[in-house]
Formats: structure tokens, sequence, C-alpha cells
């Protein structure tokens, strides 16, 4: 069927340690030689979680993370295929993209129950922490991907939901990128995370409160009335592909921020078809590369993926869409969370999303 989801090609691993690993593929995989783990045991992660009343939120404490891999030597990239020197987190082989368990997790879907809470809200840190490696070349980026390989990560991301779902623990899947040094990247070899909730985070929470909000009142999914204004307001949007777009919202908070949507209203990323995600991989990779292009150096930024909750019932009225927040608001100069978006929540943007997408639009990218 021409509408079906694109093929890829999955094996999985155990590695010495007992932590999980996916390779994913365009082709089937080929390993060659052993499945490794980095010198040393993993630390036994115990995360707790303790609800933060005011805020409405709870707040993750995961005191074994404050050994991880911290801007490692150049001859040892932990994400790059293993060698005998420097055993890795990655096999030699054939495959695209990998997945595996963090080494170093702040939620576990074993978390054990604090023995002595010193909190009354205090309980296990119960999900999951993957990390996601998007190519073997450890200088590359995610805009340097193919389109098939773009629109394989979009798939790897809803194998992945689809995976956590099925556990029975989970309620929300967040995929992520942060690059840069400038937003605490620790390893820079192309890579994202996967976190996996056994609740509803509040800013998915808010999202779909408005989604169905929007719903309730208009009759219509907030996507598909959202496209339609963009479309014909026409300055905000960077790239049209008729079943994808990219845009500068027009309530942006970041300066250059991003947004990359499917045209149709749709929950998931495995909801996409196979031509939707191949233009959803278009629009996402032209998105990345106008950042790049901007002020001609590797913007930073965190991408974060945004998909309805699963474990229960569904909620197409949710909006798939992919957010980007640019951290430079113009050469040299970042975007600091200050005053007025950490005490109050809200956010003060220099340049208006109109004018900030004719940038964006006028660049000359591939």
């Amino acid at each position: 069927m021409a509408d079906a989801p694109l093929p890829f090609y999955a094996a999985d691993f155990t590695k010495p340690d007992g932590r999980a690993l996916t390779l994913y593929g365009l082709r089937p995989i080929e390993v060659r030689g052993d499945v490794p783990s980095p010198a040393g045991d993993p630390p036994v992660p115990r995360p707790t979680m303790r609800w933060h009343p005011l805020r409405g939120e709870w707040v993750m404490y995961a005191a074994h993370r404050l050994g991880r891999t911290f801007l490692p030597p150049p001859e040892y990239n932990p994400l790059a295929p293993t060698t005998p020197e420097h055993p890795t987190e990655l096999p030699q082989g054939n495959y695209d993209l990998a997945v595996f368990d963090n080494r170093f997790p702040s939620l576990t879907l074993d978390a054990p129950p604090p023995p002595h809470p010193a909190h009354p809200s205090e309980r296990a840190g119960t999900g999951k922490c993957e990390v996601v490696v998007f190519s073997q070349d450890p200088v590359g980026r995610l805009a340097d991907l193919s389109e098939a390989q773009t629109a394989l990560l979009l798939a790897v991301w809803a194998d992945r939901t689809a995976r956590l779902a099925a556990t029975g623990k989970i309620r929300s899947v967040l995929a992520f990128e942060n690059r840069g040094v400038e937003v605490g990247v620790t390893l820079h070899h192309p890579h994202g995370q996967i976190y996996a909730y056994d609740h509803i985070p509040p800013v998915q929470a808010r999202m779909l409160a408005g989604a169905q909000a929007h719903l309730e009142e208009q009759g219509r999914p907030w996507l598909a009335d959202f496209v339609a204004a963009e479309r014909e307001a026409g300055s905000r949007i960077l790239r049209d592909e008729g079943e994808a777009l990219s845009v500068v919202p027009p309530f942006a908070r970041y300066t250059y921020e991003t947004w990359v949507l499917p045209t149709r209203p749709v929950g998931q990323l495995s909801d996409l078809t196979g031509p939707e995600r191949l233009a959803f991989a278009r629009v996402l990779k032209d998105a990345l590369t106008r950042l790049d292009a901007l002020f001609g150096v590797r913007m930073p930024y965190l991408l974060t993926v945004h998909q309805a909750p699963v474990g229960g019932e569904a909620h197409p009225e949710f909006p798939l869409h992919i957010e980007l927040y640019p951290y430079l608001r113009a050469p040299g100069r970042m975007k600091y969370l200050a005053g007025t978006e950490q005490g109050a929540g809200e956010f003060a943007n220099d340049k208006f999303p109109e004018a900030a997408a004719a940038e964006l639009r006028g660049l000359e990218v591939p």
C-alpha cells in the first residue's frame, strides 16, 4: 500500500551488563563482534520522586547521576562503535540508528520504593530513560541525516513509544535532543534521549487540556485550525510540503522558535502514513538546516517531540508536533531564562515571529 508506514529493520540485544540495545536500519542489521558495554558496572539506580504541591509537578531525584560521563576526551567516545582499546555502548557493524538503556537513568521501570521516605509524597521514580544515537558519524548533525534516515528516526521514535506503552507502566513518552554545550550537552556525538513517565507531565497535560477545550468549543481539532490559519496568514510558514509544514508560531517564546507539524491532525507518530512521514522528515531536516545557516554556526537548541498520552484512553485531539527552541537570539547572544521566565513562567521575546520567520525563510539552504 502506498500509504503504509515505511519499512525498517530492527534487532534487539542484551548488553553484558544487562541493559537493552536495539539497532535500527534501512537495510538488514549486521553486527561484527560482540555487543559491548563500557568498562565497569553501571550504577544501581534508585530514583525517587517528590510532589511539588504549589507547582503541581513531580521532581525527580537520582543521586547516582552525579557520576555520569562528562565531556570525555576525544579518544574516548562512548557513543561510537566499540574498539578493543575503548569499549563503548555500540558494536561494530552495519546499522543506521541505535537505542539503548541509559546507563545513568533518572527513572526506571523497576525502581524500588524508598526504604525510608524523607518526605510525605516521596515515591519510586518509575519510568524509563533511553539514549538514541542518530548516526555512527561522531561529528555529524541530525540535519546531516538523509531524508530516508530522518524518516527512519521518526519511525524509531514511534517504535519506542509503542514498546514503552506496552509495558503497562507508562503514560507519556518524550523524545528530545539537547544540542550544544550551551544547553548542557556532555557528549558531542549526535544523539538524543527518550524519557518515559508513569504520569502525564505538566506541559503535556496543559497541551491536552487546551486541545480538548478547543475541540469542545469549535468542533474541530486544534491542529487543523492552526494549520489553516497559518496557511492563510502565510507570513510565518518556513516550508510547506503539503502533508507537513514548519512555522515560527505566532506565540513563539524563543526568537527563532520553530514548529514542525503534520497537516492532518494526528496524536502519535505511529499515526502518520508513509508519505506523511517522508514529508515530515523533509520539513524537519529543512528546519534544522535553516537554524544552522542563520548565524553560520551550529545553533544550540532543544528539540522536543510532543505526542498524545499512552496507556489509557486514546487522545486523537492531541496535536502531534515537534518544537525547536534555538538558544541564540542574535550572533553570539544567548537566550537566557531570567526573572520573568523562571519566576513567573512567562516569556519575553525580542522579535516578532513574522520577522524571525522572514529571516529563516530567506536563507539559501540545500
